[in-house]
């Protein structure tokens, strides 16, 4: 598995322009409640369609954060620019964007084909990026089978 940033860029550019990785509005606006009691709200949806007939997604991989130096306005903008990264990561299948407006920590529920693809995407550029522009200690994620 190539879990290298310049490769998932671009094939997370090559599944956007092909139309297959889409931003939905479905689900914006819906409330989810945390294990803890916290109310996030997604502000974000989008879902990959994988080529040819495959087996629905096997694992969802949640995590939890809160940036240090950036306004939860500025981030939710400045995550539009890691969608090619996440995107072009194998299994990858669909991501909710989550904000908890009066304490300022997001949340991320991705789905990913295998519980393996959730694993990786643990250990992944993308997540030790994450965690440096994180408050320290802030980061914690769970992979469920679903």
């Amino acid at each position: 598995m190539n879990t290298k940033p310049l490769a998932s860029f671009c094939r997370g550019m090559a599944r956007i322009v092909s139309g297959r990785f889409r931003l939905l509005k479905e689900r914006v606006g819906e409330v989810v409640t945390a294990p803890d009691g916290t109310k996030f709200t997604v502000f974000r949806q989008a879902r990959l369609t994988p080529p040819g007939n495959p087996t629905p997604p096997g694992a969802r991989f949640t995590v939890r954060f809160h940036v240090q130096n950036m306004t939860p306005e500025r981030n939710k903008t400045f995550s539009l620019l890691t969608i090619p990264f996440f995107a072009g990561m194998p299994g990858f299948r669909s991501k909710l964007w989550l904000v908890d407006e009066k304490g300022g920590d997001f949340m991320g529920i991705y789905r990913w084909q295998t519980e393996d693809d959730a694993r990786r995407y643990s250990q992944s550029f993308a997540m030790e990026f994450m965690t440096k522009r994180s408050e320290e200690g802030s980061v914690s994620f769970t992979i469920e089978p679903i």
